[in-house]
């Protein structure tokens, strides 16, 4: 059972939701009050609802299902490689290309030459190779590597998908939606519940409220990950 104390989500700034009149009136249920324009989420509801996302992402762990963690927003690209590595989870952190799960065919295609031009990098560092030739493969490996990094090793569509930023990351939303692959996502203001399994309201825009929810979905993963290897 994950320890989420509502302080610790005050003091990470998880309450903060946008500007009042950015709101989504679905979202009215979550909010607990307005202040100088701003909406305030109820904390008691979030504390609520991030245990319930960290009993389910553990209970998915536990059999041995794949998470998919996506946030592209700069401030928080590195976090997401960082925590999603740290539980052996797949993740998008820069651009999401349309398709990446919808058109996984040609995904994967993307992520063999990634793998195949690591390799011929390994070998000979292109150093065989005309100097304009081998540039331009070093400029394709790097901008492979910017896309696909954190799924290189994903050899099938994940059985889950958390959302950072479900605006900014409506596409993904939409072709999870369309696989009926399980949403786990941080729900500002702004946000529409209906296009989450598994929601957490909280402010998407403060690293510290990232930071502070991820951190607690990776510890329930790494939770189920350690009871699934002692059972």
């Amino acid at each position: 059972m994950a320890k989420i104390e509502l302080a610790q989500l005050l003091d990470a700034g998880v309450h903060f939701g946008h500007k009042a009149h950015r709101w989504n009136p679905k979202m009215f249920p979550y909010i607990y009050k307005e202040l100088d324009g701003i909406h305030i989420l109820d904390l008691i509801q979030t504390t609520e609802f991030l245990k319930r996302a960290c009993d389910f992402s553990e209970k998915a762990a536990r059999k041995n299902q794949t998470f998919l963690f996506v946030g592209t927003k700069r401030h928080a690209s590195s976090l997401v490689a960082v925590e999603s590595q740290r539980c052996g989870a797949f993740y998008v952190n820069h651009r999401w290309l349309g398709g990446m799960l919808t058109n996984w065919v040609t995904i994967k295609g993307r992520i063999q030459r990634l793998n195949d031009l690591e390799k011929q990098e390994k070998v000979t560092s292109f150093k065989n190779l005309p100097k304009k030739e081998a540039s331009n493969l070093k400029k394709e490996l790097e901008k492979l590597k910017k896309y696909f990094n954190g799924v290189k090793e994903m050899k099938k569509i994940p059985d889950i998908i958390v959302i950072i930023d479900q605006r900014l990351e409506i596409i993904a939303v939409q072709e999870a939606l369309s696989l009926n692959i399980p949403i786990i996502s941080i729900l500002d203001t702004n946000c529409d519940p209906d296009l989450a399994t598994v929601p957490i309201p909280g402010n998407d825009d403060s690293i510290r409220s990232i930071k502070y929810i991820i951190k607690s979905l990776v510890n329930s993963i790494c939770l189920g990950q350690q009871n699934s290897i002692k059972g």
